[in-house]
């Protein structure tokens, strides 16, 4: 009672937190029907590859994963309408600048319902308005979430369509893209590269690339193996989410070289995950399967499997991760700081790790609650999008017939 009372008295009840707070009771009210429709999805679509199943399921704890998000959204400040900058001239005229909501957001994304609660309020939180596309394979899932997203606004006294759940098919999804149809303001699609590649070629208005993953870790000659394998074997605890290890590049000084990567392969295999390589790899460990296609090293796998690769220091490592990674996350496993902090400079990527599991690139784990996407572009934000993130500016100039001579 004592924790409830201090979340509440910390937290400031706005009408958008009363919305993300109803929605979050209803969510916990209706657990059993989300369950349901959920189930019906999942039929639909039986032959789905375990990828797709993963990311599509919704058990219990998922539910309570969305609702512990929107308890954390509504917990943030606010963004909207900060003070930016505030300078008044010497002929008092006021120069102010504000932050705004971007407008309209539509997110355009593939089996997991729970962007359509946790995406859905990062954007709601900041003041946009939401249209959610997600795929067909979700639909019974996501449409019966966006009617309890939308009896909570009714509920709160907010137009039921600042989140709409849109029902299109894939020539008016495509439409919609290239014409901006629905007047929306940013598109944010996350999904697999042909989506990606497809929405930022034809799209008239800007786009938010929510990027593959392909994260690469680097194993330094001088670091404690056991931690190295830990942070492997970790990395594919999941194995469809976007911040999943793929590749390992090991230094070839590392000492007992071929007896550590022959333990690391034992216990990648151990929990089902296919372990390949190039030549190198495979000279030293003839467990690994053998793929010296460089177009492997581009792959986002979203799969059971994973590469390895020798390379002969940290900077040949820094090249290959710049080079093919999908500048989402990459970890150094090394005693050395001096080492770590050259590689966490020098690689390019939102989220860079010393002797931690990529998994952790995750709005929730960095801090921030909900993320709306994972950016791994430049501008305007990288890495896990949050409600302070999703603003843009206005300058507001407040005069008294002020004239310029």
């Amino acid at each position: 009672m004592y924790i409830c009372s201090l979340f509440l008295n910390k937290m400031v009840i706005s009408p958008k937190n009363s919305v993300l707070l109803g929605l979050a009771d209803l969510l916990n009210k209706n657990k059993s029907e989300i369950l349901l429709k959920n189930e019906l999805d999942m039929g639909s679509f039986s032959d789905m590859d375990e990828s797709m199943k993963d990311r599509l399921k919704v058990d219990e704890k998922k539910v309570d994963g969305m609702i512990r998000s929107l308890r954390e959204v509504a917990e943030q400040d606010d963004p909207e309408g900060k003070i930016l900058y505030d300078f008044t001239r010497e002929d008092g005229l006021r120069v102010v600048n504000r932050s705004v909501p971007f407008g309209t957001i539509l997110i355009i994304y593939e089996s997991r319902p729970d962007v359509t609660i946790e995406a859905a309020a990062t954007a709601f939180k900041a003041g946009n308005r939401i249209l959610l596309k997600g795929g067909k394979e979700s639909f019974h899932t996501n449409t019966y979430l966006t009617e309890l997203w939308q009896q909570s606004l009714s509920e709160n006294g907010f137009d039921t369509d600042f989140v709409e759940y849109l029902n299109l098919s894939h020539n008016e999804t495509q439409k919609l893209i290239k014409e901006n149809t629905h007047n929306v303001d940013i598109i944010i699609p996350r999904g697999g590269e042909n989506l990606i590649n497809f929405v930022t070629e034809y799209s008239s208005v800007p786009v938010i690339v929510s990027g593959r993953g392909n994260n690469f870790m680097y194993v330094d000659d001088n670091c404690d193996a056991e931690t190295a394998a830990r942070l492997i074997i970790n990395g594919k605890k999941r194995i469809s989410v976007c911040n999943a290890l793929d590749k390992v590049l090991v230094n070839e000084n590392l000492p007992e070289l071929a007896e550590k990567i022959s333990d690391f392969v034992s216990q990648l295999q151990s929990k089902g995950i296919e372990v390949w390589g190039d030549k190198k790899a495979v000279s030293v460990c003839n467990r690994i399967r053998e793929i010296n296609d460089e177009a492997i090293l581009f792959e986002e796998f979203m799969a059971p499997k994973i590469y390895f690769s020798l390379v002969s220091d940290m900077i040949e490592a820094v090249n290959l991760i710049n080079r093919y990674s999908g500048g989402h996350s990459a970890v150094i496993v090394t005693r050395d700081q001096s080492k770590a902090d050259a590689f966490m400079q020098k690689v390019d990527c939102a989220a860079v790790y010393h002797n931690a599991s990529t998994r952790f690139t995750d709005g929730g784990q960095f801090g921030v609650g909900a993320e709306i996407a994972i950016s791994t572009q430049k501008l305007h934000f990288r890495g896990p999008l949050g409600t302070q993130e999703l603003v843009t500016n206005k300058w507001f100039v407040y005069g008294n017939g002020h004239t310029r001579e």
